[in-house]
Formats: C-alpha cells, structure tokens, sequence
C-alpha cells in the first residue's frame, strides 16, 4: 500500500481511538453507587467570573465508597460550590464543614439503575455509529483516491479491509466497556 492510503488507515485508527476515548469519559460520568472523583468532571462553579471545573478550586478526593471530599482553597468560595454541585443534577446533597465540602452518594434504586444502564447503552451506540462513519469516511477517501488514480484498486481493497478490522476491533471495545459499565451499574 502507498504512503496515501496507510495514511487514511492511520488517520481512521487514531479517530476511532478518540471515539473510544470519549466513551470512556462518557461513560466515567454515568454514576455507580460508588464515589468517584470523575463524577464531578462536568460540574462547573463561578470563578472570578468564569465557569471553572470543581478540580481548579479545590482537591477532590475519594473519602470512602460512599463520599467525596472537596477541600476548597479558596474559603470564600463555599457557597458557589455548593450550588454549582446542587444544579449539576446528579442528585448529590453536599454537606460543608469550614472549607471542607463532603458529598454522600446516595445508593441508586433499581429504577435508576435500569434508566443508567440505558444511558450506557445509548452512549455505547453513538461510538458505534462515530466508528462506522469514520470507516465510511476512510473507504470514501480510498474511492476517491482509486478515481483519481493515486492508488489501484488492489491498494484500495486492503485499505478497505484493514478500515473494516479497526471499525470491527473498536466496536468489540465499546461493547465490552459498555458491558463493563452495566454490571458495575447493577452491581449493589
């Protein structure tokens, strides 16, 4: 194969793995009943005027199973954390001792447990299809480039094949982390 066309298949690997690695912080936001800093990533709270992630006002840690602890570095700060975590819509309850903020993570009932299992799967589904369309997108490239004579159809024909065992390797991996995530989910 020319340089051109290990290039698209390269190109189409490293996308597909970007896929993958947005799954995974997709999936790291969906909560267990467990604590988990990564389940504070999307919250942001006011500061000095801007929208900041929790992690650049204070240090967030994993106390136990059951609670996350936030020791801010600004005391003035209390507050605007307390509501930003409030807003966010994970259903947390922050407690606060001085600086200190802990958050209990409430146990999940199996109701909420069944519709985060169909988040899971959903997310699972959009890699699916970034996957598909980047090998679409790849064998397209190839079409082309046959049309434009820069590579023959032979070239064409492998690029297509090593494009379709990526797509088929990276949906492997979004079913297994899919599947991973609903058996923490049901997990109690």
């Amino acid at each position: 194969m020319n340089d051109s066309a290990t290039n698209i298949t390269k190109d189409a690997d490293s996308r597909m793995q970007k896929s993958l690695e947005s799954l995974k912080a997709d999936l790291g936001k969906i909560r267990t009943g467990r604590a988990s800093v990564g389940l504070l990533d999307h919250v942001r709270v006011e500061f000095y005027g801007n929208p900041s992630p929790l992690s650049q006002v204070g240090n967030i840690s994993v106390s136990d199973a059951r609670t996350l602890t936030i020791k801010l570095w600004d005391k003035t700060m209390v507050q605007a954390v307390e509501k930003a975590i409030n807003d966010s819509g994970l259903g947390l309850n922050p407690a606060t001792a001085g600086e200190t903020i802990r958050i209990p993570i409430p146990p999940l009932t199996e109701e909420r447990r069944k519709e985060l299992t169909k988040v899971a799967r959903s997310e699972g589904e959009n890699a699916k299809i970034a996957i598909r369309n980047i090998r679409r997108d790849g064998n397209q490239h190839l079409k082309n480039m046959v049309k434009d004579k820069e590579i023959s159809e032979d070239e064409e024909k492998q690029g297509e094949s090593i494009i379709q065992k990526l797509t088929d390797k990276f949906v492997a991996e979004v079913d297994k982390l899919v599947e991973q995530k609903e058996k923490d989910l049901m997990e109690i």
